[in-house]
């Protein structure tokens, strides 16, 4: 079986998925303005400029510290609130496009992103790829962030967990693709019969051009919702819920600031 394998951030959605997030987790209270800042900066420096190994990982450990002491199960649930929200409108037409014709092909469809699953896991789900590969944190035994990293799924880790995939379900490398827009994706690009340099940051470009790989260039976002349906019980379940402890907990105060004093 041959397969087609996709970076997230900038090749199947506009933006990188974890600033996308960034005002949400904000109101959420997860951000101060300064870290928003710093976020923002650092997204710029990246999609004009591109990223190294050294600058990647920089981003890495910075992404861990903030979240050292989250609970995971809170993250995951506002990951997945938030979903239509902050990635719907940014997904690109022209991914889904490649995603309906790979499928069309009989090719295994892989969302391969140095992401956090917390992220990657709900809409590889929504998508309807087969299989993800992502980075994932590691969790004390409270169910919270160390600020360490369990897997990171980037640059030669993603080729690396790529080819376990492979092995596991017998795929067929020489005859499958790969889409990146990043340079750190070369290990991953390099494994198939087919690399696409998609958006391509300068360094990609330049060894695209030189190894004749075929580059594509995506600018038509869409909301998710009108090509692939999603299903909104949960969120407007989730809402409701919301909605119904909030309530609780304001009527509670009301009738604690009644009760007489003893």
């Amino acid at each position: 079986m041959e397969a087609a394998f996709f970076d997230l951030d900038k090749t199947v959605i506009a933006r990188a998925s974890m600033a996308a997030y960034g005002p949400a987790l904000r109101r959420a209270g997860y951000l101060n303005a300064p870290m928003l800042l710093r976020a923002a900066w650092g997204q710029l420096l990246f999609r004009f400029f591109g990223a190294d190994e050294a600058t990647m990982d920089r981003a890495r450990r910075t992404a861990l510290r903030l979240a050292a002491g989250w609970e995971q199960e809170s993250l995951q649930r506002f990951a997945r609130e938030h979903l239509a929200e902050v990635i719907e409108p940014i997904v690109y037409d022209e991914a889904l496009d490649l995603f309906a014709h790979h499928r069309a092909e009989g090719r295994l469809l892989v969302l391969v992103s140095a992401s956090p699953v917390e992220i990657v896991a709900p809409l590889a789900d929504h998508l309807g790829v087969d299989e993800f590969v992502a980075t994932t944190p590691m969790i004390d035994s409270e169910g919270r962030y160390t600020g360490e990293v369990e897997f990171y799924a980037q640059g030669p880790e993603k080729a690396e967990a790529i080819l376990r995939l492979a092995h596991d379900l017998d795929l067929d490398l020489s005859g499958s693709w790969a889409y990146s827009d990043s340079a750190t994706d070369l290990p991953m690009l390099e494994l198939v019969g087919h690399p696409v340099a998609v958006n391509p940051d300068r360094d990609l470009r330049r060894e695209a051009e030189q190894r004749g790989w075929l580059i594509r260039e995506f600018d038509n976002p869409v909301p998710l919702g009108d090509r692939v349906p999603i299903d909104r019980n949960w969120i407007a379940a989730s809402a409701l819920t919301a909605v119904i402890v909030l309530g609780a907990m304001l009527g509670i105060r009301r009738l604690r600031r009644r009760a007489p004093q003893v």
